[in-house]
């Protein structure tokens, strides 16, 4: 039985990175990939973006009500409604990857649990644990309550020790305000720290 895997860890920590490192030695061993992530992350548009600046384009994009399972086996069985040359005998798919996964609903992710088990392919799901006032995004809370395996990939803090959380800035300001995604831009950006950075950062608070 495949497995449903969620790597996750703060900003910075090098989870693009690592997809894309898992797509190539898919690829490089003659296996055939799926990349996604949610249509709401719009940095890089179509593409997965990684910050040491290699990306790639992904094969679909989840919009916020859509049925996770039901695009996989679309573009599994090569019939993409939006390809203008359709697959002919499209190879089965090894793994299906997932950047962004936190921006995914709790339903969608019971679609990656659902492709993994019934469907018999690993999902590699990559994303945040929990957003600029600590608290769980819905993607990354159920996938931490179904996932087979779960993984943290580290970073470090500015002051070296490892970062758990992540602040969001606009401008050199530090916000504690306002929606649980704001995608990083001109605007606005992001910082991981350890705890104690954090709450230094936040005067005590934790939401």
């Amino acid at each position: 039985m495949a497995k449903l895997y969620f790597r996750y860890g703060a900003m910075n920590s090098g989870k693009s990175t690592s997809l894309l490192q898992a797509a190539f030695n898919y690829e490089e061993r003659g296996q055939r990939i799926l990349l996604a992530k949610p249509g709401v992350d719009t940095k890089g548009e179509n593409s997965i973006v990684s910050r040491l600046g290699i990306q790639r384009e992904v094969d679909f994009t989840v919009g916020p009500q859509e049925n996770v399972r039901e695009k996989f086996a679309a573009h599994s069985s090569g019939d993409d409604p939006d390809a203008l040359l359709p697959h002919v005998d499209a190879p089965p798919v090894a793994c299906l990857l997932v950047d962004e996964a936190q921006f995914l609903s709790g339903e969608q992710v019971d679609d990656l649990l659902r492709i993994a088990v019934m469907d018999d392919v690993p999902v590699l799901a990559y994303g945040i644990r929990t957003d600029f006032r600590t608290r769980a995004f819905p993607g990354s809370a159920r996938l931490m309550e179904l996932a087979h395996s779960l993984e943290e990939l580290k970073t470090i803090c500015r002051c070296g020790r490892k970062a758990m959380f992540n602040t969001r800035r606009v401008g050199q300001c530090v916000v504690f305000d306002g929606d649980q995604v704001a995608i990083d831009g001109d605007d606005v950006w992001y910082e991981s720290l350890c705890a104690t950075c954090y709450l230094q950062a936040s005067g005590g608070k934790l939401s």
